[in-house]
């Protein structure tokens, strides 16, 4: 029998930056990690480059539009039978004051105060490497 192929989803993921402090989100009540910080970002849909889709998730979540930088980093994670491949992208510019259209809250946070948070697995497994690559 042949084995399955795993169902991977491509994620995008902004780093939202001013200065050496980055955006996060705290995900809403009756969503998947909830009350867990994240940064902000979404799945890529159907005909969408990753950039166009974080464009999109950053105006669906934030509000804002933004100027989609260099890809920092990509990473994988795995839930269950389904993995992630999470494309992590510098956000230095933006239109507009955050605002938590979809988070329950956002704040500013230190790159060194960022392993202090509950994050998802996801975002954990790569803390590292992100925090060694951002300016």
């Amino acid at each position: 029998m042949k084995a399955k192929r795993p169902n991977w989803i491509p994620v995008v993921t902004g780093l939202i930056m001013k200065g050496d402090q980055v955006l996060v989100g705290l995900r809403p009540e009756g969503k998947n990690l909830a009350g867990q910080w994240e940064f902000p970002g979404g799945k890529i849909e159907a005909n969408e480059t990753p950039e166009g889709a974080l464009q999109r998730e950053l105006k669906e979540e934030l509000g804002i539009e933004a100027e989609v930088g260099a890809i920092v980093f990509a990473g994988t994670h795995s839930y269950g039978e389904t993995g992630i491949l999470l494309l992590f992208y510098i956000v230095k510019y933006w239109k507009g004051e955050p605002k938590p259209f979809y988070h329950r809250e956002l704040k500013w946070v230190h790159l060194k105060d960022l392993q202090d948070l509950d994050i998802p697995g996801a975002n954990r497994k790569v803390l590292p490497h992100i925090v060694q690559l951002l300016p």
